[in-house]
């Protein structure tokens, strides 16, 4: 019989999987990019406007000019998924450093067993986390095109709400991961 591994896979898989879901959660989460707005009337044809939900910026793609801090005249950031991706992104980031913490915690690589409880603990707490950002990101993107936006102008989905997506889905397959640290637990029982 071969010797078992400190650490068990699920705990390696979630450890690996929720830091990078929190890296691009917190990328989506600070970059102006949810939403693009091109070819609006009165603009030249290479302007582009990005919405994120803390600022919009203006590109002129010819010359690669960008201005952020632009002014938010059509009442963008007064819009319900806007304001709620406000409160749940950042809360969704503080979640998920606590859930990380717990999982040190719990996988504690230094003794001869971690512990499967609180990594299953910890699991939980990622899943939460996960899906309290992956809440906003769906809203926004089914409301995408009913944000305001000048009439004639392309709408299409930014880079920063893709990672948003990615971000949790790694977050919630690590804290899924290290739920199933409670069979072991049970099992000992």
């Amino acid at each position: 019989r071969l010797p078992s591994m400190r650490t068990p896979t699920v705990m390696i898989v979630g450890l690996v999987l929720c830091p990078c879901g929190l890296l691009l959660t917190l990328t989506g989460t600070l970059a102006p990019k949810w939403r693009q707005v091109s070819l609006v009337p009165d603009e030249p044809t290479d302007v582009v406007w990005e919405q994120g939900i803390w600022d919009i910026c203006r590109e002129r793609q010819s010359t690669h000019d960008r201005l952020c801090g632009q002014a938010d005249e059509l009442g963008y950031f007064e819009q319900v998924p806007v304001r709620v991706a406000q409160g749940l992104m950042p809360s969704s980031l503080v979640v998920t450093l606590v859930g990380l913490v717990v999982a040190a915690l719990g996988v504690r690589c230094w003794q001869p067993e971690p512990r499967h409880l609180v990594a299953g603990v910890a699991g939980l707490v990622l899943l939460l986390s996960g899906l309290m950002s992956l809440v906003p990101s769906s809203w926004y993107t089914q409301e995408l095109w009913a944000l305001p936006a000048a009439p004639g102008s392309t709408l299409s989905v930014g880079y920063s709400l893709v990672l948003s997506y990615l971000g949790s889905c790694l977050e919630i397959l690590g804290g899924l991961a290290l739920t199933l640290s409670f069979h072991h637990c049970c099992k000992e029982r």
